[in-house]
Formats: C-alpha cells, structure tokens, sequence
C-alpha cells in the first residue's frame, strides 16, 4: 500500500479568486457601497420609505444593518447598474432562474451583465424594486435566528459560489473578458458619449471620438476616428482568464497569435491581460513578444495593486481623457 498522498492543484481555487476580484466591484459589498455613495441620501431614503416594507426596515435597524444593503432602489440600480446581480445573489437565485421567460425580468440582464441600462429595464426598474424588495423582506423575516450583518455578506456568496463552479474553463475566460470591459468602461464613464451592447465611444480631449470595442482577435480594440471617416488604431487588448499555470503558455501563444494579427491592422500597442502570479515574466515576453504591456487580471478585475494603476494611467492616456 503506498502512502503517497495526492492533492488537486489550485489553479481552479485561483480562477475563482480571479472572478471573485471582479465581483466585488460589480455585484458585490464593495461595489454598492461605491454606488450608495454617489447618490443623494435624501433620494434613496424617499426611494426605500416608498419600496421596502416597513416591518422588514424595523428588523434591519434593530441588527445595525443599512435598509439599500437588502432593497433596491431605482436611482442606486441607475448609478451601478450591476447591482442588481447583488440583489439577486442576496435572494439566492441562479442566473437562469432569475431571468428565465416569464419572470418579466429579461431586460435587466444586461444591466449585470454589461453594466448597462436600456430604456425598456429603466422602464421597469420601479416595479422591479417593488417585486424584489417585497421577496427579500419575506427572507429577512424569516430568517432565523434573526438576521445578521454577517449573513448579508456570506447568503450572496453561496449562489456566486455556485455559479463559479458552474463555469468552465471557456466561460471563465467569458466572463473576465466582459469584467474587464465593465473596468475599462468605469474608468472612462465620465466621457462617454455613445453606450452600446458591445461597443462605447468617447469623446477625448482633443474633441475626437474614440470607440472602444468588445470583440474577438483582439478581445479589446480602441481606435480613434476622424472626422472624414478614417480611423487610428490605438490599443489591443488580449484577455486570458484562467489560471492554470500548465495551460498558461498556450494562453500566452494565443495572445501572439491575435496581437500579430492586430499588428497587420496598424495596432501598435498591444496588452495581454493574464494571471501573471507564479509566471516567470521574461518566458512570457519571449513567447509573446508582440506584447507591448502585460497586466495581471486579477489586479484589473479588482481595480487594485500596481497593475490596474499603470493600467488606468495608459487607458487615459491612449484614450486621451483627462487623469
């Protein structure tokens, strides 16, 4: 009989991380906390007095909870509207349940998803705060023993938990493609002059627009357009989430791959966003050297660490908004 123990590596755990990092600036704590504090109290305090069910407020004072950390209101949806991916983890509901035909809530999945908001689900945010806030205050009732601080932080994370686990390799690739998007799209809010599915545009400092697109080969390009319809490459972006460090070379070609094709376009400035941890940097940089700059996902996804500093300084500047 051997005693020779065998464990699974943690490249699975470290994905999770990876996508945990973008969730807690999109559908998590962090991420209304961020947004609570960018409206007017006075609006959101109307906003739950004519929402949120009275006898439920009452319990959450008694436990020091805040009323907008349990019930949606439409102006802190209209401010981040990824949250209301919190408000549904907080019910527990996956994703497919949530948005499923019938449930009236299809137009608002784009709103977690792509942190964007159409005129159809701006049209149904009141009734959708009202609906939701009357299914959490069932749950906050029912809780017992009595609900806690502790429980409003932990619920969310068993139903994220299992949708991660619910990902494969290719969707979690997806998925820190698309949150990497919505990081690129927080960073340049305040110049944005056209929000699409898939695409937005702003306006620079030079009065020109700028279009910054989701795509495939590269996964993020941004180009410049002038007014006789030409347009300049700027960046493309390669994203590769995962963190298997065995798979990481094939990532890293696949970067190559995309970027020399982007080079053919006129891009001259080329990014991977990968999990650098455990990587030796300079192995990566002969296998891809069409890389210009090379940011750690995690990092991006999570808007901290050195990183998403240099990654925000050399948007801006490429871009060319303000700092």
């Amino acid at each position: 009989m051997s005693d020779e123990i065998t464990l699974p590596d943690p490249s699975r755990q470290l994905a999770f991380h990876e996508l945990l990092a973008g969730a807690r600036k999109t559908v998590l704590k962090d991420a209304l906390r961020s947004a609570v504090k960018a409206v007017d109290p006075e609006t959101i305090s109307a906003e739950l007095g004519e929402y949120a069910p009275r006898a439920a407020r009452t319990i959450l004072a008694s436990a020091g909870i805040r009323d907008e950390e349990v019930f949606p209101v439409p102006s802190v949806l209209r401010k981040t509207p990824t949250l209301v991916g919190y408000y549904r983890l907080l019910l527990g509901a996956s994703q497919k349940q949530f948005y499923a035909s019938g449930t009236g809530t299809g137009p608002l999945k784009a709103m977690e998803e792509r942190d964007s908001i159409s005129p159809k689900a701006d049209a149904i945010l009141g009734a959708f705060c009202r609906a939701m806030c009357s299914a959490l205050a069932a749950l906050i009732e029912q809780l017992s023993p009595s609900v806690t601080q502790r429980d409003i932080e932990e619920l969310p994370l068993l139903t994220l938990g299992s949708q991660f686990q619910g990902s494969n390799n290719n969707k979690i690739g997806q998925i820190a493609t698309e949150k990497v998007f919505i990081a690129i799209k927080e960073i340049v809010s305040d110049h944005i002059t056209q929000d699409g599915k898939q695409e937005i545009a702003v306006e620079n400092s030079a009065g020109r627009g700028v279009k910054i697109v989701l795509a495939a080969d590269p996964d993020v390009r941004i180009e410049e357009e002038f007014d006789d319809g030409r347009h300049r490459p700027l960046v493309a972006m390669e994203i590769k989430g995962g963190t298997d460090r065995s798979n990481a070379h094939n990532r890293v070609g696949e970067a190559e791959k995309s970027h020399q094709k982007a080079g053919s376009l006129g891009f001259r400035d080329c990014w991977t966003i990968i999990a650098k941890g455990g990587l030796d940097l300079g192995v990566l940089e002969s296998e891809s050297p069409t890389t210009n700059s090379w940011f750690d996902a995690a990092q991006i996804l999570g808007r901290e660490g050195p990183d998403w500093d240099e990654f925000r300084s050399r948007l801006i500047g490429s871009v060319g908004i303000p700092g």
